[in-house]
């Protein structure tokens, strides 16, 4: 009996040395989990770059990818520029659709997204890197899901610039975000209803386009997370795109971001 105490002791301690051992492992353990999840950076969407050439002509730059938007200008707006992979043209205007800028470019790996009525006014030289798409259809180009909005006027006074069906808006979808060029428009219904928008570029001139409250309501309805005033250049100047800003700024939730369009 004398020998079976002191034995049971012994075994208690050695179970005790063991639990208090393994939770030290564990505390080392969890430690060095905790200093590699901490030390492996968080992966983050690439950036949209957007490059403002002038008035209706932009770049945009995501990844490896460089788009154009109705690119005007001649070859010294874009001088130092990166080729396009994508040119998108929303319309047969001149500022929207200038075959002296196209024919000016670097376009030997480029396709060009149109409507129809741009694809009829294109030269025969263009055809072969066409892709047509019209209102309400969208189509991947080269990995890029490409969304043709309609753009159309709705003032009597204002319905012979833009007839419902010739030109495109554009939403192109850059990985996690969706990018907007709303082209000649008005604060027309398929734009109200547009969702889940990350960056729209909104026109505002007149005669041809809308006025800047039009643009303002507008963008207070279909909610945007960044909207930049573009394409504001009208018959009598530059339109009050800090009026369409104090505006907008009513719904706080939506960040106005002025680029410089018209300097250059």
């Amino acid at each position: 009996m004398k020998l079976y105490i002191p034995s049971l002791f012994l075994i208690c301690l050695l179970v005790a040395n063991c639990k208090s051992q393994k939770k030290e492992d564990s505390e080392v353990i969890n430690e060095t989990v905790e200093e590699n999840v901490q030390e492996v950076p968080e992966k983050k969407e690439d950036n949209i770059v957007i490059d403002p050439i002038g008035h209706a002509s932009a770049i945009i730059q995501w990844k490896q990818k460089i788009i154009y938007i109705d690119p005007n200008g001649g070859s010294k707006a874009f001088t130092n520029k990166k080729p396009a992979n994508i040119v998108l043209i929303t319309d047969i205007h001149g500022d929207h659709m200038n075959i002296d800028t196209l024919d000016s470019l670097n376009l030997a790996k480029a396709e060009i997204v149109v409507p129809q009525a741009v694809a009829e006014k294109l030269p025969a030289s263009y055809t072969e890197r066409l892709v047509i798409i019209n209102n309400g259809e969208i189509k991947e180009v080269q990995g890029i899901p490409i969304e043709a909005i309609p753009m159309y006027n709705l003032r009597e006074e204002a319905l012979k610039f833009h007839k419902k069906g010739r030109g495109n808006g554009y939403v192109i979808t850059l990985g996690k975000e969706r990018v907007y060029f709303s082209g000649d428009t008005e604060d027309i219904p398929e734009m109200r209803a547009l969702k889940y928008i990350d960056k729209a570029f909104v026109c505002m001139n007149l005669p041809y386009t809308m006025p800047v409250e039009s643009a303002a309501d507008a963008v207070l309805e279909f909610k945007p997370k960044q909207v930049y005033p573009y394409h504001y250049r009208g018959t009598n100047g530059l339109s009050d795109v800090d009026k369409f800003k104090q505006l907008v700024s009513k719904d706080t939730a939506i960040e106005v971001v002025q680029l410089d369009w018209y300097s250059k």
